[in-house]
């Protein structure tokens, strides 16, 4: 298994593709059962875990440490479909340690939904086009398309990864499945 680098880090080349980074560091699987609590179609989730407990998405890290004062790297992969209507989506995050990040799109289509409790916004992603985080805001992607989406990640390592706002605060709307695309639907908590 690989595991991030210990301090001090050298400097070092990594590269990267659509889906991968070398040299790799950990990779984290997130399947469906993962998901609980995100989809607004509870019933629709059940059963589709009862069939099959599929991976929606993996991330595949650098072995740059998520450490003050170090710039980790990821790139993650997010499995086209959806759970009743709603696109495959990451399970969002906020960071305790207010920092902004950066997504890079590099194959694929699919978005990024942002919340700071109050407001919501909505950035289309597909390769090349980056998207910036603010502190203070929720973050979460989405799979808009047919094929896997995948964007690069780069943040700072002090920033940490709070999920459990999300389950609690919402993220201002969901994404959902169209004939002709997706559309943005407000949700609140409670409201389900």
């Amino acid at each position: 298994m690989t595991t991030f680098l210990a301090p001090p880090i050298s400097p070092m080349r990594i590269e990267i593709d659509r889906i991968s980074v070398s040299p790799a560091g950990p990779t984290l699987t997130r399947r469906l059962s993962d998901l609980d609590g995100l989809f607004a179609d509870k019933r629709q989730w059940e059963s589709d875990l009862a069939e099959d407990d599929r991976v929606v998405y993996t991330v595949m890290s650098t072995p740059v440490p998520e450490i003050p004062r170090e710039l980790p790297q990821s790139i993650t992969t997010i499995h086209p479909g959806n759970c009743g209507g709603e696109f495959y989506m990451t399970k969002g995050h906020q960071h305790p340690d207010p920092q902004a990040e950066i997504y890079l799109g590099l194959e694929g289509t699919g978005g990024l939904l942002l919340f700071d409790g109050e407001k919501a916004e909505y950035i289309e992603m597909a390769p090349g086009v980056l998207g910036y985080i603010p502190p203070h805001w929720a973050h979460r992607s989405i799979n808009t398309g047919a094929e896997p989406y995948s964007f690069l990640a780069v943040y700072p390592g002090s920033a940490g990864h709070d999920y459990q706002w999300v389950l609690d605060h919402g993220m201002g709307n969901r994404v959902m499945a169209t004939a002709t695309g997706y559309r943005l639907v407000p949700f609140t908590v409670g409201s389900e």
